[in-house]
């Protein structure tokens, strides 16, 4: 909107330029509806129904994006969160659990947000369809935990899936293979927007269709969408029905993000007038988390503050471990009745973040999104719990893949935890190199995966494979240079060593 204007702005006078703005507001959001009409009269019957509400929300979040003036929060008004905003794990968990967890069980529901797709680790189709251990994917070890807990208390906890239209067909061909599995699996997809070209401002796409270039025209709009798209498919009133209260919602690569028992019954054992409608898990930060949301108290609310929001003069300070201590791990935890009466009062307010992209043609477009935690201000007696790391194992990259494929963890139906035998609670740290990106070409790069017991960090650089039963220990660096190949023979033990371009050993 700015950049409609500013070439304008230094011939108005500056007493009308405020008209002028509105005047131009005006004039765009009548464009953009006149576009999103013409897309409209695309397509006919149910799809029409389900488009029309999809371009709501879309107008909505259009007309508060052309609203914006300035950054969305004054740094001079943040504060820490008061101290009992933001309670310990261990302190929930020292209440015990009652004689009977069915009661509480069965008033849950499990939603995976199951949008995104594998491109980043070079799988096609969706993300939750990578094998990640033992053959089983992100969908198969989420389903197995469900099935875990529907056998052993007896009860009724239903799998929700939120799907984009890029994963929605896919998963859905999979889901047969689940048809005997002690759980009920729902899906509901979120919502299609249009990119928008940066300098116009007005839809990319010609029409409604997903093929050719128009593809490139659409998107999901990020998991903040999960409350008007839950709302809008009806699954959010068939689930109130059946007695359920809240959700746990998590992103299904979070492997670390199973149904936890404390936190359940603390939910459902508030008193009713104080029941906590809305609990965000947050975990220590370390300095690989420097980029993660954080919960702020901001003008008498708890709030979640990413660093999209945060001005420039501020992002080291917000990076910093010392004054930022948490951050969010996305796995939270709300209540059903709360959301539809928020989407029914149309008072669910999210930040917008502003997503750049540029097409493969080179065209310049926008995305506006939001975040699923970025509602937390909305709900009443929001509250944070400060959960062990264990709760957030996230698999954004082969490296996150070759943690929770090796020793380090043990499966057990579908939940994965740190071996006994690892002396330190924390992860190694690991960074693989652009050879490894990719999940196939990762794969054949080992024989085995290591020994990683002892480990505490690796580097690995350039076209480097690994023998059968090699044992990695203390930090270990290998570097292949350019032009060369490093083969670490099986059996081999690596401790506090360089490997260089020639298959030096070096002690590190």
């Amino acid at each position: 909107f700015c950049l409609v204007c500013s070439g304008l702005s230094e011939r108005v006078p500056h007493k009308g330029m405020a008209q002028f703005q509105e005047m131009m507001r005006q004039q765009l959001e009548s464009s953009m509806d006149a576009e999103l009409e013409k897309l409209v009269d695309t397509v006919t019957g149910a799809d029409r129904d389900v488009c029309m509400k999809d371009f709501k929300g879309f107008k909505n979040l259009f007309h508060r994006f052309l609203q914006v003036k300035g950054p969305s929060v004054e740094w001079i008004k943040i504060k820490r969160p008061p101290e009992d905003s933001i309670q310990p794990y261990d302190k929930i968990a020292a209440r015990g659990l009652p004689d009977s967890v069915a009661a509480s069980l069965n008033k849950l529901v499990v939603v995976k947000l199951n949008g995104g797709l594998g491109t980043s680790m070079g799988c096609k189709g969706p993300k939750s369809l990578i094998s990640v251990r033992n053959e089983n994917t992100f969908l198969d070890l989420t389903v197995q935990q469900i099935e875990h807990l529907n056998k052993t208390y007896n009860t009724d906890v239903p799998l929700v899936l939120m799907n984009s239209f890029n994963t929605d067909e896919d998963t859905k061909k999979i889901l047969q293979k689940y048809t005997h599995h002690r759980v009920k699996i729902h899906t509901f997809n979120q919502s299609r927007y249009p990119r928008i070209h940066k300098e116009s401002l007005l839809p990319v796409a010609a029409n409604l269709s997903m093929t050719g270039q128009n593809a490139d025209g659409w998107y999901p709009p990020g998991h903040g969408d999960i409350y008007a798209s839950f709302y809008n498919s009806g699954l959010l009133d068939k689930l109130i029905a059946q007695g359920k209260e809240y959700i746990f919602v998590s992103n299904i690569d979070n492997l670390g993000a199973t149904v936890d028992l404390h936190i359940l019954h603390h939910l459902v054992s508030q008193p009713n007038g104080k029941r906590c409608e809305f609990v965000m898990e947050v975990t220590d930060k370390t300095r690989a988390d420097v980029k993660g949301g954080t919960l702020i108290q901001y003008e008498g609310k708890l709030r979640l503050l990413e660093i999209a929001q945060v001005p420039k003069a501020h992002v080291d300070e917000f990076k910093s471990v010392s004054k930022f201590k948490i951050f969010n791990t996305n796995n939270l935890w709300i209540s059903l009745p709360a959301i539809k009466r928020l989407q029914e009062q149309n008072a669910m307010d999210m930040e917008i973040i502003v997503n750049p992209k540029t097409l493969d043609g080179g065209l310049n477009v926008v995305q506006l999104e939001t975040a699923v935690g970025a509602a937390i201000k909305c709900f009443d007696n929001a509250m944070g719990i400060n959960v062990p790391r264990s709760r957030f194992l996230p698999v954004k990259t082969t490296s996150d893949l070759l943690l929770v494929m090796s020793n380090l963890y043990s499966l057990e139906a579908g939940s994965l935890t740190m071996s006994p035998k690892r002396e330190f609670p924390t992860t190694p740290h690991v960074k693989l190199g652009s050879s490894f990106t990719k999940v196939q070409e990762y794969l054949t790069r080992f024989e085995s995966i290591p020994d990683m017991l002892e480990l505490d960090h690796l580097t690995v650089s350039g076209d480097v494979t690994f023998g059968k039963n090699v044992s990695l220990k203390g930090t270990v660096i290998i570097i292949a240079n350019h032009g060369d190949r490093i083969d670490i023979p099986a059996g081999s033990m690596l401790e506090n060593k360089i490997v260089s371009g020639n298959l030096r050993i070096l002690d590190h």
